[in-house]
């Protein structure tokens, strides 16, 4: 594909394979769009009709050969943009923007949507409540922490997406024994107070410092539980006149913009702790939420997140104000699990509310829409029971993700 030469460019990093409707929305408005992705994704599903080119590289390569992968590119492509289309090709795509002084956010504003300890001490610094926590550096803090701080703890790495790597701790000697274990690494982990509670997400669209469009859906079981101790993930529309629903929106619309976004999509998780009932900040990424989350969000409002990031990423480039979609204000739900078979047939399930059917290797998974949030949840408590039963395969948890 040709392009005059005074187009605007822009250079997609994905080290997993996601973000197909940014690169496309990109595209559709005049962008052309590069990617640059690992050799092994070379043949995956890419929408090749819109790319200016598809870069690869070996999935080891240090951030600073990827800084020069892509600065010898720039010799005879000048891109406007670089954007990480996966959570871990942040860090290194924030590197590069100041690298070559092309805007957006860098390595400490990044930290705050990467970074657990800086997203942590970031809010509980701008006065949001935030489950007691310590960094992994000082030693007698760990043993005052610790004394203070009933167990059990969680000893989290600082830097992983979703529940991995995550270790409960039940009395301090389990904590020095798993200190022992990651030797250097162990400064790259904090140590935070366990809180049982419900946990929600909120998934945003952030415009000029303000969140413009939120989404607030609540998991069934908490995500770490599932990821270490197998089971079926459910996740549904929260009822949009309760006082969830309210308090969530509020609290994210004040707590994305004090952590530095300017612009872009937020994932956010927070708990709902059953000791007081108040909400506590968990994290906040600086991406669209996976599991499926997208595919959830747009059929309960109509909004492709993907697709608004590229709206918003076109209009900055171009000095354009960006207009949020308006919010279809349905419901839905989806159930979604780790399967014996490798293409499980979900076929059986006939329920009208049906709008997505997963196909990924090894997992089953649906989504369901209806205006009634009674209907989702109704479904599914009926089909992640069923799901257990028919298709429930379990692995232990990996080292690092898979998608």
């Amino acid at each position: 594909m040709t392009m005059p030469e005074n187009s605007q460019r822009i250079l997609c990093v994905a080290s997993y394979e996601k973000g197909q409707g940014f690169i496309r929305q990109a595209a559709e408005l005049g962008v052309m769009p590069t990617l640059l992705t690992v050799e092994a994704l070379r043949d995956a599903d890419w929408p090749r009709d819109v790319l200016e080119e598809i870069m690869t590289m070996p999935g080891n390569l240090t951030h600073e050969q990827i800084l020069n992968t892509i600065t010898w590119k720039s010799r005879e492509r000048r891109f406007d943009r670089i954007v990480a289309l996966d959570e871990f090709d942040m860090e290194v795509v924030a590197a590069l923007r100041e690298h070559m002084r092309i805007p957006g956010m860098g390595t400490s504003a990044i930290a705050y949507y990467r970074d657990k300890l800086a997203m942590r001490t970031c809010a509980r610094d701008a006065g949001f409540l935030v489950p007691e926590f310590v960094g992994v550096f000082h030693y007698d803090d760990l043993r005052a922490y610790m004394a203070r701080v009933p167990a059990p703890w969680l000893l989290k790495p600082r830097s992983e997406a979703s529940a991995l790597g995550i270790k409960k701790i039940h009395e301090p000697e389990e904590l020095w024994r798993a200190l022992d274990t990651l030797g250097d690494r162990q400064s790259f982990f904090l140590l935070e107070q366990f809180v049982p509670g419900d946990i929600f997400h909120v998934d945003s669209i952030v415009s000029e410092g303000k969140v413009v469009f939120s989404a607030v859906h609540q998991y069934g079981r908490p995500p770490m539980q599932v990821m270490h101790e197998g089971g079926v993930f459910t996740t549904r529309t929260v009822d949009r006149s309760s006082e969830d629903s309210r308090q969530l929106i509020e609290l994210n619309d004040r707590l994305v913009p004090a952590l530095g976004m300017k612009r872009g999509v937020t994932h956010g998780e927070y708990i709902k702790a059953h000791a007081d009932g108040r909400f506590y900040f968990l994290e906040v990424a600086a991406r669209v939420g996976g599991a499926f989350i997208s595919d959830l969000v747009e059929y309960s409002t109509g909004v492709n997140l993907w697709r608004e990031w590229a709206k918003i990423e076109v209009a900055e480039l171009r000095g354009q104000a960006y207009t949020p979609p308006p919010d279809l204000k349905g419901y839905a739900g989806s159930v979604l699990c780790l399967a014996r078979e490798q293409s499980p047939d979900t076929s059986s399930f006939q329920a009208q509310e049906i709008v997505y059917r997963m196909h990924k290797h090894h997992h089953a998974g649906l989504i369901v829409r209806s205006d009634d949030p009674a209907r989702v949840a109704s479904l599914l408590e009926e089909y992640s029971a069923t799901f257990a039963h028919q298709f429930l395969a379990s692995m232990p948890p990996p080292d690092k993700p898979t998608a």
